[in-house]
């Protein structure tokens, strides 16, 4: 029986020769190991440099946050993804107060003098309290002996992974196109990734499997890697949403090749419905239910990981703000233990003014209301995405087909076209681009068809790319240049094609709708050249 269908969860195993050289070198902090102690008691404190806190010149902070149903999750009751912002011009928003004192008076109040003291690297113990329970509930991890500590944001959780596992030299497994700094995190290290195919789902299990039982060590001058970096959920860039049954394949060949599983996630909750024109669209009224909601999420790699061999990558960046440079891992406590030795002499812990406002905002919300939060905002990118993809179809013709290669193969891809002006001999004239609609996440990945331009040769791709977005720019809309995403930018997938990420994230309606028509006439002059 598998353990996540059962109250027996057995521990993780033992996954300590994983460990790199570097994170076994490291010892607890010499002055953090006093922690243990501090919880006694009566106990006279000497031995830290910490500041009394009545030298800490806040008394309080404070700010008023909105409530946690400020967001409809209806999106058939509006026309715009900004409709909120707009209402909230002609009238004053709702807010509630969300104030942290130097010394409580109340048990659910966070104690600043606490937050703006050297703390743990675990993080404030009433975030770290939340957070578990909001994993438990969410995640529900299929061993027993999970945990939690916090991070200042995936970018730096990403490299302390990336220092406990790997050793200079060794090489990781990422999907074919990924996550820009993820490359650039493991780059100093002297770690280069091995991209593995993909499809409509993100990573694909039969590349992943063909490409470590025919791993070469001679000819790849490296040992068979033993860590994998994934974004299964609004992968970036291509905006797919992995399935469990893709993660349970993929997850039994990591155990196979006894393979850790880096998951960044920083998009989970950001899935969506799919798209359909507005002509194909079909409106129904959405109520909130906060079970219901959480149950039509793809699950977490940890909903299936008995082994403890994943390593979770959360974030407040997407669903509160990334300023607050806060996120948290849920891994086995080998692992949380050398993540933490590594926070203690590196950030040690997140900012206090960042964790005391997330911390009291969570609390006062609770786990009911962060879920209301959450699906709220997943409903507002989703008319975000549906607004930019309207906008598109309005100015292109976008002609559906089944894809017959590369990372779309079997399935629906919008071929866009221009719309005849006068000038097109005959039909719509060459293929602009195509897209994917996205499934989760911020981004449309837009492959650019080349190969249907005048002159073109193999090998043009990058600088078509280059000149295409330098075309853009210069006119006023810049966009993410596809190669950057490339896992081998030597030798990028997809022949005779370029590509952009655009964002649909942080936009008006308006420069929407500018941008959109910028992108059509770079598009319609750079063919016509």
């Amino acid at each position: 029986m598998n353990p996540a269908m059962s109250d027996k969860r057995v521990e993780a195993v033992d996954l300590s020769h994983h460990i790199s050289n570097l994170s076994k070198a490291r010892l607890p902090s010499p002055l953090k190991s006093l922690a243990k102690y501090m919880g006694k008691p009566g106990l006279i404190t000497l031995a830290g440099g910490m500041p009394h806190p009545d030298y800490f010149p806040f008394a309080d902070i404070s700010g008023n946050a909105l409530p946690q149903n400020s967001y409809s999750v209806d999106a058939s009751s509006r026309t715009s993804s900004l409709s909120w912002i707009w209402n909230i011009f002609g009238s004053k928003p709702k807010t509630i107060p969300v104030t942290i004192p130097k010394y409580p008076t109340a048990s659910d109040q966070v104690n600043l003098a606490t937050a703006l003291q050297y703390g743990q690297a675990t993080g404030l113990s009433q975030l770290q309290a939340f957070i578990k329970d909001f994993a438990a509930q969410v995640y529900d991890p299929a061993y027993s002996n999970w945990t939690c500590l916090c991070h200042t944001g995936n970018t730096d959780g990403l490299t302390r992974v990336f220092l406990t596992l790997l050793n200079p030299g060794e090489m990781f497994l990422t999907e074919e196109w990924t996550y820009p700094s993820a490359l650039a995190t493991a780059q100093p290290v002297g770690c280069k990734p091995v991209p593995i195919r993909m499809d409509g789902e993100g990573m694909r299990s039969d590349d992943l499997k063909k490409v470590l039982s025919g791993w070469d060590e001679q000819a790849r001058g490296a040992k068979r890697p033993h860590v994998m970096y994934t974004v299964p959920i609004g992968q970036n860039p291509s905006g797919a949403t992995m399935g469990v049954s893709r993660k349970q394949e993929i997850y039994d060949i990591c155990v196979e090749y006894d393979i850790i599983i880096i998951e960044d996630d920083p998009y989970y909750f950001l899935q969506m419905k799919e798209y359909r024109l507005p002509s194909e669209r079909t409106t129904s009224k959405t109520k909130h239910d906060g079970a219901a909601f959480i149950a039509s999420l793809e699950p977490s790699y940890l909903k299936i990981d008995v082994q403890g061999r994943v390593i979770r990558l959360d974030t407040f960046s997407k669903t509160i703000a990334p300023g607050s440079r806060l996120g948290f891992f849920t891994c086995n406590p080998l692992f949380a233990e050398r993540l933490e030795r590594q926070g203690e002499t590196t950030t040690q812990a997140p900012c206090g003014f960042g964790q005391s406002l997330i911390t009291q905002l969570l609390v006062t919300w609770g786990y009911d209301g962060y879920v209301r939060w959450l699906h709220g905002l997943a409903v507002e990118y989703e008319v975000r995405r549906n607004f930019l993809l309207d906008t598109l179809a309005s100015e292109f013709h976008l002609r559906p087909t089944l894809g017959v290669q590369g990372i779309w193969k079997g399935l629906e891809v919008f071929v866009a076209y221009a719309k005849p002006d006068g000038s097109e001999k005959f039909g719509y004239g060459n293929k602009l681009f195509s897209i994917v609609p996205p499934t989760s996440g911020m981004f449309l990945w837009v492959k650019l068809h080349f190969d249907d331009l005048h002159n073109f040769q193999p090998g043009d791709e990058e600088s078509l790319e280059m000149q295409m977005f330098i075309k853009l720019a210069e006119s006023g809309v810049i966009v993410a240049p596809g190669w950057l995403f490339a896992g081998n930018p030597a030798d990028p997938p997809e022949p005779g094609s370029g590509h952009f990420r655009i964002a649909f994230s942080n936009a008006d309606p308006e420069n929407f709708k500018k941008a959109v028509d910028i992108f059509s006439k770079v598009l319609r002059d750079f063919h016509k050249q």
